[in-house]
């Protein structure tokens, strides 16, 4: 068994922090982080954590994706499949893991050089899809998602030894400041809060409906918040937000009758592949935290291999 220095220690009688000791932006060999993101952009992300865009998917491809999207909550197949998860107080779908490969749609959008292009130039290396999944906020009782770190999730249950990871949220629909959308505190990925109490076993069992192990205490939270303020993500739909594994973020009820989705790309370095969890029992499944650490082959935007 492959073991390393705990650099984020989480999950123990007490609440701790840590200052990050990673880059937010790693150095690619050779060059200074060439790719898609401008100096300006890649100083923002630096800075802040986050990074939106307005426009990174067109109209017909979202109308795809959005249909790709409905085709999937209507399959009854799936309903009963692990990788999709339920809403705790309805039969609505709140979210579907490994898209990617349930779909040729969402297969086809991991490996878009938009998306591609960026990961690699923001973590300086190949990449691979640690996870995937489309999020369904419905109208009027879609639940929200409680502040937390995705790394910390990710380092003590799926063994991501250091923070060479992010994320891409593209908007399927209109995301508005009334209907649920992202909210993140800048400024948090550089510090790790880890959190207090143990892992349960098949956490993910249940987290997925509702998170509880794994989520900051109110006074980090609220020492965060003062600090940095918190932003709201609204966008269009086309609309996407890069952030960073440690960003602390989370999102509201939706009790609007406008829907609010968006798919989730989890892009994780080649040279970060997971060992065993730090603070858990056992492994999560493959759709939650990828083993197959095969390097993302690229495609152009005509879909025609990179």
């Amino acid at each position: 068994m492959t073991t390393l220095t705990d650099l984020y220690p989480s999950r123990g009688p007490t609440e701790t922090i840590t200052e990050r000791c990673d880059p937010v932006v790693w150095p690619s060999p050779g060059a200074s982080a060439p790719g898609p993101f401008s100096r300006t952009a890649l100083a923002s992300y630096e800075r802040d954590g986050f990074l939106s865009m307005d426009d990174l998917v067109t109209p017909p491809e979202v109308a795809a994706l959005k249909a790709e999207m409905q085709r999937m909550v209507d399959d009854s197949e799936l309903r009963e499949d692990e990788r999709t998860v339920i809403e705790p107080d309805s039969r609505e779908v709140r979210s579907i893991f490994e898209v990617h490969k349930l779909s040729g749609v969402f297969a086809d959008l991991v490996r878009d050089e938009r998306l591609a292009d960026r990961a690699r130039q923001v973590l300086g290396s190949e990449v691979y899809i640690h996870q995937s999944r489309v999020n369904i906020k419905p109208g009027f009782r879609g639940s929200g998602f409680y502040w937390h770190s995705d790394f910390e999730t990710w380092h003590t249950e799926d063994g991501l030894p250091r923070m060479r990871a992010l994320s891409v949220s593209i908007a399927l629909t209109d995301n508005h400041d009334t209907n649920g959308s992202l909210m993140i505190i800048p400024g948090s990925h550089r510090t790790f809060v880890g959190c207090a109490g143990a892992t349960p076993a098949d956490n993910y069992k249940t987290s997925l409906r509702v998170q509880e192990a794994g989520t900051p205490g109110d006074e980090a939270l609220a020492s965060m918040a003062e600090e940095h303020g918190i932003r709201l993500i609204t966008g269009p739909a086309g609309s996407a937000t890069w952030f960073d594994s440690n960003c602390l973020h989370g999102s509201g009820s939706n009790i609007t009758p406008f829907p609010r989705s968006n798919v989730f790309v989890v892009f994780n370095s080649v040279e970060n592949t997971p060992l065993e969890p730090f603070a858990a029992p056992a492994r999560c499944p493959g759709f939650i935290a990828s083993r197959d650490f095969t390097p993302l082959a690229g495609r152009t935007r005509d879909n025609r291999p990179a």
